[in-house]
């Protein structure tokens, strides 16, 4: 019913501009017509055909006079399909000798007329009288909506060149980064990534599905927490970005956006490596989905924004040249981008004291433990689907950095399980049997070498050692003098009542190829 107005309604305009037009001079039949095409939304040349004819009738349709017809394409799928559904171009090229061929073998015999046809048919002809054909023996190929094309084309693309370098800060590229881990059906939770190209300040705000109006509102829910204004948005070319809500955001609030050119990361350099320094950093790659791991994410983000943008240091590139096949690129020193804006000129005063002051207010390590707490909880979401609390013991948690290495990886987002160690020997100790004399040289001359040991082993006739048992000899005596120096540094009484346990200690760390810990020798 609403086409049949918009129908109607043009009619009657037309009928209506048609006469004013035709006895118009030339001058003025330019002005009508422009005002007639920005009003009914015609094609030029289709309103200059309407304004012209007769009053009261339409423009006679021009008659279709197809060349090619039916019996040439039906002769042209077969010979395509005789190709092995080759391309219009091979397929032009090779039309000659393998009609000529089919003939022959009695396989196919056309009229003089279609086989004139045929040959004579350019390659981008036979690519479009198989279009149809093709889409349906292959697969539709996807299109793209009418509305992302539309906005693709009224947003302006930005290359890595584009850049000035004396841009101010404000300036952002945005992403979308998803947890979806090994699979991709389903909805599962997005992370919007947006970093600015000046100081490579980072922000990160979870959102529970990629949905046009979410991100939207992100962008706006996150201007108020920015050192700086929104002044532009770079993106890539998804159907996120490119649509009209964001699309009439940014024209509204005066914000220039701009996109990259497809297939071309390097277009969003800045944006694609906080990808993976910190999202996939923070939060690995398992996959993540629900409210409930939404709300953990975003308090990964909301601990982790000042640890990132005041407490680590980030490189810029300061230059880059070719020579040959090689690229040399020159860095400036490693800021952070708190120090970064608090170098430049164009920052006002009044943001720079907001940023020390707030500078002064932070703990970096008080930072880091709400987010290791905070990872614990997305782990816990994902395994569960209940959030664990963790109970704030900072004191513990400053205790254990000293020796948080040992434990391995710290962050429980990218903790995988333990394999047992091996505890068991795969073979037999070769010098099991001469270890006491091996000892009594080792107290004689504490400095001898494994590998002069080796030697007066081989030439003292204990038995037959081959030189390929050097470094099992060296692991041992690495053991020993490890004992030795836990008894100097903490007296004989420490490790007197563990020789034991001491001694399968050093049989376990020679049979792994190991070394053992402090805390496992001295109990």
């Amino acid at each position: 019913m609403k086409r049949r107005i918009q129908l109607t309604t043009r009619r009657e305009l037309t009928e209506v501009v048609r006469q004013r037009y035709q006895t118009a001079d030339r001058i003025d039949k330019k002005r009508i017509l422009d005002e007639f095409t920005e009003v009914a939304g015609y094609h030029r040349k289709h309103a200059i055909r309407l304004l012209s004819s007769e009053l009261g009738k339409e423009p006679k349709a021009r008659a279709v006079h197809r060349i090619y017809q039916q019996a040439v394409k039906e002769a042209l799928i077969v010979l395509w399909e005789a190709s092995d559904r080759i391309c219009g171009k091979r397929l032009k090229a090779l039309l000659p000798l393998l009609l000529q061929a089919m003939e022959r073998h009695g396989h196919l015999q056309l009229d003089e007329g279609v086989r004139g046809q045929l040959l004579a048919m350019s390659a981008a002809t036979i690519d479009r009288q198989l279009q149809s054909v093709r889409e349906r023996a292959c697969g539709r190929r996807k299109k793209r909506s009418p509305m992302t094309n539309r906005v693709r084309k009224l947003v302006a693309i930005r290359t890595f060149a584009d850049w000035e370098e004396q841009l101010k800060p404000g300036h952002l590229e945005i992403d979308l980064v998803t947890h979806c881990g090994p699979r991709t059906e389903g909805s599962f939770v997005h992370t919007l990534v947006l970093t600015d190209v000046v100081s490579g300040w980072t922000e990160c705000v979870a959102l529970p599905l990629r949905e046009q109006a979410l991100i939207v509102e992100a962008i706006n829910g996150m201007r108020p927490k920015l050192p700086f204004p929104l002044r532009g948005l770079d993106s890539d070319n998804d159907s996120a970005f490119m649509n009209d809500t964001l699309f009439n955001y940014c024209r509204d609030h005066n914000i220039v956006f701009t996109r990259s050119r497809a297939y071309r990361k390097n277009d969003q350099a800045w944006v694609e490596q906080k990808n993976g320094a910190i999202v996939r950093k923070l939060i690995g790659y398992g996959r993540l989905q629900g409210l409930s791991a939404t709300a953990a994410l975003r308090r990964v983000y909301e601990a982790s924004r000042l640890y990132i943008n005041f407490f680590q240091p980030s490189f810029k590139l300061k230059a880059k040249h070719r020579q040959g096949a090689r690229v040399h690129k020159q860095y400036f020193l490693p800021q952070t981008p708190y120090h970064r804006l608090m170098a430049r000129e164009d920052v006002p005063g009044d943001t720079k004291e907001m940023l020390r002051r707030q500078m002064e207010s932070l703990d970096p390590v008080l930072l880091l433990k709400h987010i290791r707490d905070a990872q614990e909880m997305v782990l816990a979401v994902s395994q569960s689907g209940t959030p664990n609390t963790v109970a704030p013991d900072v004191a513990g948690f400053v205790r254990s950095l000293g020796t948080a290495w040992r434990a391995g990886e710290v962050r429980a987002t990218h903790r995988q399980e333990r394999k047992p160690g091996r505890w068991w020997r795969s073979r037999p100790d070769p010098f099991a049997e001469v270890w006491p004399v091996l000892l009594g040289w080792l107290e004689e001359q504490p400095d001898l070498e494994a590998k002069t040991m080796l030697k007066r082993l081989q030439a003292s006739g204990f038995g037959e050692f081959p030189d390929g048992q050097l470094r099992t000899l060296q692991r041992r005596v690495r053991v020993w003098r490890m004992q030795i120096v836990q008894r100097l540094v903490y007296g004989a009484s420490s490790t007197s009542s563990n020789d034991k346990e001491n001694s399968e200690c050093t049989q376990n760390a020679i049979a792994d190829g190991t070394r053992p810990q402090l805390g496992t020798e001295i109990q």
